[in-house]
C-alpha cells in the first residue's frame, strides 16, 4: 500500500522510520514539504501530485495548525482518499465537516494520534462505547504542563525558570501559551468530547491554565495533602453534557497527583465497565508516530472508524460543578476564607469559577483557580 506523508517535521520523521523500520507492506512514496526543502526523492512541493496520484490510498496529515491542513484534509476526503492526522487544532475545529466528508465520499478519518501521544485514547473510548455510555472522562492530556507542575514539586523552584528549562529541553515551544493557557488540552478535551459522547462539542466553554501557578500556591496545597494537575474533563447525564479545562487540586494519594515528568493518564467511567485509566507517554516523535503507525495498519486491515455527532445533549455547566480554590488578592463573591492568601467558593460550575476568574484577574493578575473536589 502507497501513502503519502504531509510534513517531514518530528511526527512525520518518527512515522517514517516506524514504518520503514517495523511495518512491511506499507511504502512511503510521497512526502509534501516546502520548496527548500526537498531533500528526499519522495519530496514534493505539490499537494496536486499527491492527491491526484491515483496510487496512493492513504494520506497521513502531521504538519499542524489549521492551513494550509484543512485545505488538504478536505482535498484527500472530496478524492475518496483517507486520512490519517495527529492535527489536534485542524480536528477540533473541523471534525463535524471531515465527518460528513468522510460518510459522502467513502473514505475514513483516523484520528488517534490528536489525542494523548502513543496512548490508545479515542480507540479506547470507541471500545468503551460498543457496550456503555461513557459517563465521564478526565486527564493530564498535556505533557509540558505536567513536566512544569512535577518539576516545581520535586526541586521546589517556581514557574518561569521550570518553564525555561523545558523550553530548552523542547517540551515547550517558544510561545508557550498553547500549553500553559490550556489551549492544547481545550482541543484534546473537545475531540474526546465528540467521540465519547456522539455530539458535535460546543466550541465555547470554560478553559483556565497553569500560568499563574506559583511555588507558594504548590506549597499552600501540600499543606492541605494536594496538589494541582491540569485536567481535561467531561461529564454527561440525563441528555446533557458539559465539558472544562482548568486545574484541580488533587489528593496526594491519587494516581493523577503522582504522574511524572511529561507523562499523560486519561481515564474515562463507563455505565457497567467502571473506571479505566491509560497512562503513557502524551506527545514526542515515536510515540505520536506510533499512534499513526496504528491507524495505518487499522486501515490496512479493513477498519473504518466512523463518528456520530447525532444525539441531542443539550450544554449544562452544572454537570461539573466543585468547590474552587482562589489563590487572590482580590475579592471574590461567595467565598469563605481558605488559608493565608486563599478563599473557597462552594459548590459552583466550572463555568462561573471561571467568570469568577476573570474578574479576579482585573485586580489582580497573579490569580489562580483550582477545582478542589471534595474526597471520597
Amino acid at each position: 500500500m502507497n501513502i503519502a506523508l504531509l510534513g517531514h517535521g518530528t511526527v512525520g520523521r518518527g512515522v517514517d522510520e516506524i514504518i520503514t523500520e517495523r511495518v512491511e507492506g506499507v511504502d512511503v512514496t510521497r512526502i509534501l514539504e516546502l520548496p527548500d526543502r526537498l531533500s528526499d526523492p519522495r519530496m514534493t512541493a505539490s499537494y496536486d501530485d499527491i492527491v491526484g496520484d491515483p496510487e496512493i490510498e492513504l494520506v497521513v496529515e502531521c504538519m499542524g495548525g489549521l492551513e494550509p491542513a484543512h485545505t488538504f484534509i478536505s482535498a484527500a476526503l472530496a478524492a475518496g482518499k483517507s486520512v490519517v492526522t495527529s492535527n489536534k487544532a485542524v480536528v477540533a475545529e473541523h471534525f463535524g465537516e471531515f465527518a460528513r466528508q468522510a460518510r459522502t465520499s467513502g473514505a475514513a478519518l483516523f484520528i488517534e494520534a490528536t489525542c494523548a501521544g502513543g496512548i490508545p485514547w479515542i480507540a479506547s473510548i470507541q471500545k468503551a462505547r460498543r457496550i456503555d455510555d461513557v459517563t465521564s472522562f478526565s486527564g493530564i492530556m498535556n505533557g509540558t504542563t505536567n513536566f512544569i507542575v512535577d518539576a516545581m514539586l520535586r526541586e521546589g523552584a517556581d514557574f518561569d525558570v521550570i518553564l525555561g528549562r523545558a523550553q530548552e529541553l523542547g517540551y515547550a515551544e517558544r510561545d508557550p501559551s498553547a500549553d500553559i493557557d490550556g489551549i492544547d488540552v481545550r482541543n484534546k478535551t473537545l475531540i474526546a468530547a465528540c467521540v465519547a459522547f456522539d455530539v458535535d462539542c460546543a466550541r465555547e466553554f470554560p478553559v483556565t491554565g497553569i500560568r499563574t501557578l506559583t511555588k507558594a500556591g504548590l506549597d499552600l496545597l501540600s499543606h492541605h495533602g494536594r496538589t494541582a494537575k491540569l485536567l481535561g474533563r467531561g461529564a454527561q447525564a440525563d441528555g446533557r453534557y458539559a465539558v472544562a479545562v482548568e486545574p484541580v487540586a488533587l489528593p496526594k494519594s491519587s494516581l493523577e497527583a503522582n504522574v511524572p515528568a511529561n507523562f499523560n493518564l486519561v481515564t474515562l467511567e463507563g455505565t457497567t465497565v467502571g473506571p479505566l485509566k491509560f497512562y503513557g507517554q502524551g506527545a514526542g516523535m515515536l510515540p505520536t508516530g506510533n499512534a499513526i503507525v496504528q491507524d495505518v495498519l487499522d486501515y490496512m486491515q479493513g477498519i473504518r472508524p466512523s463518528y456520530d455527532f447525532s444525539r441531542d445533549l443539550a450544554y449544562d455547566p452544572a454537570l461539573l460543578s466543585s468547590d474552587y480554590l482562589f489563590m487572590t488578592t482580590a475579592s471574590v463573591a461567595a467565598s469563605e476564607p481558605f488559608d493565608e492568601g486563599a478563599v473557597l467558593v462552594r459548590d459552583i460550575s466550572a463555568q462561573r469559577a471561571r467568570a469568577l476568574l476573570g474578574e479576579a484577574l482585573e485586580t489582580d493578575a497573579a490569580s489562580f483557580m483550582a477545582a478542589f473536589p471534595q474526597e471520597g
